[in-house]
């Protein structure tokens, strides 16, 4: 690996930089609920002599904001802070002290990295122009997502030429950083049907309408959406992740509820979803004598990069790791993330962050109770954010 001073610098940090992740880690804050993680980050800031805004919008967020006093373009370098509501399974030393929450998506390594980046680019400030906006976001993994608040309510956009954050990633190895122009992450949507049966006597089933049999109909007819009735070159995802009904053996239950998500790539495809799943969903109560109630609630607009930027981020990042640090990502992934919303209304960048490493057996992948990632991903993700930072505003 190369030996680039920001690097370097960053590296000095590692220690400092482990013990602000573990802090986070062993104390995991579910979405509008990260006070800690915040006045962590705003202690770290203002040491920094950086003016902080707090409280945005009646949440947690806040903005920390490096004015060089030179013309130049203006950066929002963003970090999501909750955690899931998840019990801790990794047996690590600094592992959640918080009953059934969890930081399984790195949103505590987003922050430290944030933070590492803030220090280096302070310290590079004479050779900066523009302005420099550091985000600390509630909420991401809670749609509608704390993005959508703070830009629509708490301005956080106003003058931000460029948006730019990192997500850590268990497939790419601790060294590599992950990159793909245009479409990285797909739309994320959510619904819910509710089925209105008639209950009964288990041994009397031909005197009822058996809410779990027409669910479990839906289910298998929804899956006909995927398999026979869309083009496989412009794909989505059905998962029922939920169905809940009765409380006995013996009784058949008047009511079943089927929560469930579905994802996709394409704009077209995401907006004829509701009317393609509501119509199987009817289809299926009035073949069962069932009724419905169906609701379908829009979550996140596809992700994407960029092209432009990602670029020049690419560049940026092979003068701090070297050419075989670049990993292309070759195809988009259905997986969800409201910093969309930022990239619908100025260009931005989100890059992965490698963080496997087989050798000690962290290979889990995010949302998972043994998720942990290799802290020496730390120093290189602070490192490659600062350099593409200082990039952009030269």
């Amino acid at each position: 690996m190369p030996t680039d001073p920001l690097l370097s610098r960053a590296k000095a940090m590692q220690d400092e930089l482990s013990a602000v992740r573990r802090d986070i880690h062993r104390h995991p804050e579910l979405a509008f609920q990260e006070q800690h993680t915040a006045e962590t980050g705003r202690a770290w800031l203002q040491a920094l002599g950086l003016e902080v805004q707090h409280g945005i919008a009646g949440t947690y967020g806040l903005v920390a904001t490096l004015d060089t006093g030179r013309p130049g373009p203006t950066l929002l370098i963003r970090a999501d802070m909750d955690a899931l509501p998840i019990t801790e399974e990794t047996g690590a030393p600094y592992a959640s002290q918080t009953a059934g929450a969890m930081h399984a998506c790195g949103h505590d390594a987003h922050v430290t990295c944030l933070l590492g980046a803030a220090r280096l680019l302070v310290e590079q400030q004479e050779a900066l122009r523009g302005r420099l906006k550091f985000l600390l976001q509630p909420a991401e993994e809670k749609p509608p997502g704390g993005a959508k608040i703070l830009i629509e309510q708490g301005q956080v956009l106003e003058g931000v030429d460029a948006a730019l954050a990192l997500h850590v990633y268990p497939q790419l190895p601790v060294g590599q950083i992950g990159f793909r122009p245009g479409v990285l992450l797909g739309y994320s949507d959510r619904f819910t049907v509710h089925i209105h049966g008639v209950g009964g006597h288990a041994a009397r089933p031909h005197q009822t309408v058996d809410a779990v049999a027409v669910a479990v109909q839906v289910y298998q007819a929804l899956q006909y959406l995927v398999s026979r009735e869309n083009d496989p070159f412009h794909p989505f995802v059905i998962t029922i992740g939920a169905l809940h009904a009765g409380t006995v053996a013996n009784v058949i239950p008047d009511e079943a509820t089927l929560l469930g998500t579905v994802r996709s790539l394409d704009p077209a495809v995401h907006h004829t979803l509701p009317e393609r799943l509501e119509r199987v969903v009817a289809g299926v109560c009035q073949a069962t004598r069932a009724r419905y109630t169906f609701e379908f609630v829009q979550g996140y607009p596809a992700m994407v990069n960029d092209k432009t930027f990602t670029q020049q981020a690419i560049e940026s990042v092979k003068a701090v790791l070297g050419e075989p640090a670049i990993a292309h990502l070759p195809t988009p992934e259905l997986g969800g993330e409201d910093f969309a919303f930022f990239s619908q209304r100025v260009p931005s960048l989100m890059f992965r962050l490698g963080v496997r490493n087989e050798a000690q057996g962290i290979v889990h992948g995010v949302h998972s109770s043994r998720f942990d990632l290799d802290e020496d991903a730390l120093p290189i993700g602070t490192a490659a954010l600062a350099r593409v930072a200082m990039d952009y505003l030269r």
